[in-house]
């Protein structure tokens, strides 16, 4: 077939790459304009769009997808389907009229559940038994056309929303070949999504990652892996910001936020509910260490009040 294939990050390269390696022809990748990134603030291309030139392929990288001339430039490419994942846009009517088969989003969530821009964090955040991803023909509105394929997976206690991100990205890769072939050969009915059963995955942002004392160890357990690998759960000690990367909720008491124990591989801290035996951090302008390492070159004691 002939796809134009939209998405900009890790999420969405699998499912560049599948439909590469299974013979389509992709006439065009649309990606996010290249942004600042790092210290030195250079602008940096996205995932997709590095995949897209390691294949030489043609990219496009408009800063509003709405206006009038790139719609004219895809009406031109005459694609059969437009593949979207994660692509940080909304297609206008014009655009979705366009190619033949329509435009199929590969989504990573079980819609009509998490609809929006972080269903994968969410999902973890909110205690989920599992997740997956859909494939569903787009229709004005977010995340609101009909259902055409689903695959599931359990989320494990040790996900991270790095980890899951990365199995979900495969299993949409894997997905997006069967929609495109079924829907090719007129073998997929389109379901619509019960509207009752839908919730809403909002945008990340840095502020989410401070962590509450006060909440329930379990919460903030879920919280650090999920914030994993942006943007980071963090607390801060003496003055300084410290990223908690890695921890296990064990029984503790004493005041929310005050280090209870300290042992020669991680220290313990007093939730609203139990506690954290924190195992991994990344102190303020260091790099990620086991707690043990930071121990070696740092002296903590109980006592010690984090998130001031």
């Amino acid at each position: 077939m002939r796809i134009v294939f939209m998405g900009t990050p890790e999420f969405a390269v699998t499912a560049l790459e599948r439909i590469c390696a299974a013979g389509h022809e992709v006439l065009s990748v649309y990606t996010q304009p290249d942004k600042p990134k790092g210290r030195s603030g250079k602008p940096a291309p996205s995932p997709v769009k590095l995949c897209a030139m390691e294949k030489k392929l043609p990219v496009l990288q408009p800063e509003k997808l709405r206006e009038k001339e790139n719609a004219e430039q895809l009406r031109s490419l005459a694609p059969d389907m437009i593949v979207v994942a994660a692509y940080g846009q909304i297609l206008s009517e014009e655009i979705l009229s366009i190619p033949r088969l329509g435009c199929v989003n590969i989504h990573a969530s079980l819609l009509p559940k998490y609809r929006g821009a972080a269903p994968i964090e969410r999902s973890i955040l909110d205690g989920e038994k599992k997740t997956g991803v859909t494939t569903m023909m787009m229709a004005k509105g977010l995340d609101t056309g009909d259902i055409l394929e689903q695959a599931e997976t359990e989320i494990l206690p040790t996900d991270t929303g790095e980890s899951l991100t990365l199995r979900l990205s495969e299993m949409g890769g894997e997905l997006i070949l069967s929609t495109m072939e079924k829907l090719e050969k007129g073998e997929l009915t389109p379901v619509p999504q019960k509207e009752e059963d839908s919730s809403y995955a909002k945008m990340l942002n840095k502020e989410m990652g401070l962590l509450d004392f006060s909440r329930p160890a379990v919460e903030l357990e879920r919280t650090i892996r999920a914030l994993i690998p942006w943007p980071c759960a963090y607390t801060m000690l003496e003055g300084k910001q410290m990223k908690l990367l890695e921890a296990e909720i064990v029984e503790a008491s004493g005041e929310s936020g005050t280090i209870t124990e300290v042992t020669k591989k991680s220290f313990t801290i007093a939730c609203g509910e139990k506690g954290l035996r924190i195992k991994k951090i990344q102190p303020e302008g260091k790099k990620p260490m086991d707690t043990a390492a930071f121990l070696n070159g740092n002296h903590l004691a109980p006592g010690v009040k984090l998130g001031e």
